[in-house]
């Protein structure tokens, strides 16, 4: 395979994210016929961007989930609180949207933000991603200003260092399959599993895994930034606990898998140029849908954020589908 710099997958994907302003818009809901009153005007703001790249010619989930975020984010200014310190821009605290139909990552992608409310703590997002009039996901989002309060959290359970663990590049690079080769060399984020990669059929086993993730590069220091690509990484394998559970493997062709929604909690602030522990499991999979549920974690154990997601894993031609 040809080899590619490895800073050349991140330069990409900080290009993708850094989306343009394209101006602002108002949106209207209109009231039924005959009443003659509006029911809502609510201010608007359009983004445009670019997809990545990607072997089978459809957008990533991910991507389009880190570029909702960031559109979003952008619209969500510091509110002044009467102090003469800076105000600080209100960091995302949750997401949580549906993947409505795939989209061509050879066409550009637009994304149109509502400015929901603005109140003294909370600012409330809603993001349709659009690709050529079509929506391709409608996410909603909150930001809430860093406030003191109660606090605990779960711990981190144990896992190798990263550092004795191979990584999915080096392991896919090995793979004679052009789509395994083409995403060892396009993949921006390193991941290294915990468990063997999921490459094909296996003995069913538990419904859970770890996988540790960063970002190989030191980044801007910029929380919308890490929390965007935190949000992007969240996708990658989320539904792979489905899978193992199953012995089922990646390369089966039978397998039909798509992401349905996503939910996503921030707890606390990151940087995805360091080390974050993601672990996975599945309560449940029927119905050809399966649940993945998830924890990200800081290298010192500290709780990052919660993820959630419904996947379609139907399999073709199969008593399961």
């Amino acid at each position: 395979m040809t080899d590619t710099p490895l800073d050349y997958p991140i330069d990409d994907l900080l290009d993708v994210l850094d989306l343009r302003r394209e101006g602002s818009t108002m949106i209207r809901v209109a009231s039924p016929e005959g009443t003659g009153e509006d029911l809502a005007d609510s201010q608007g703001d359009v983004f445009a961007g670019r997809s990545q790249p990607m072997p089978h010619g459809r957008v990533f989930g991910g991507q389009v989930l880190a570029q909702c975020l960031v559109a979003a984010g952008r619209t969500v200014e510091p509110v002044e609180d009467g102090s003469d310190s800076e105000p600080l821009p209100r960091p995302i605290h949750s997401m949580h949207g549906y993947f409505l139909r795939p989209g061509d990552a050879n066409r550009p992608l637009r994304f149109l933000v509502e400015r929901m409310r603005d109140g003294r703590s909370f600012s409330a997002r809603r993001v349709h991603a659009v690709q050529d009039g079509r929506i391709l996901m409608s996410i909603i989002m909150s930001f809430q200003e860093v406030s003191a309060g109660l606090e605990h959290q779960i711990a981190m359970p144990p896992a190798p260092a990263p550092g004795t663990l191979r990584s999915d590049r080096e392991i896919l690079e090995q793979v004679p399959h052009p789509v395994a080769q083409e995403t060892a060399r396009r993949r921006p984020v390193e991941l290294r599993h915990v468990d063997p990669l999921l490459l094909g059929p296996g003995e069913p086993g538990a419904s859970e895994q770890s996988v540790w993730l960063r970002i190989a590069r030191e980044l801007p220091e910029d929380p919308l930034l890490h929390a965007a690509i935190l949000a992007y990484a969240s996708d990658y394998t989320l539904l792979e606990p489905i899978l193992r559970r199953h012995g089922i493997g990646w390369g089966d062709p039978r397998l039909r898998p798509a992401s349905l929604d996503h939910s996503m909690w921030f707890h606390r602030p990151a940087r995805v140029d360091d080390w974050v522990l993601y672990t996975q499991s599945s309560p449940s999979a029927q119905s050809g849908r399966g649940l993945g549920t998830g924890h990200m974690f800081a290298a010192d154990g500290t709780l990052l954020a919660t993820v959630g997601q419904e996947g379609m894993v139907r399999l073709k031609g199969s008593a399961e589908h």
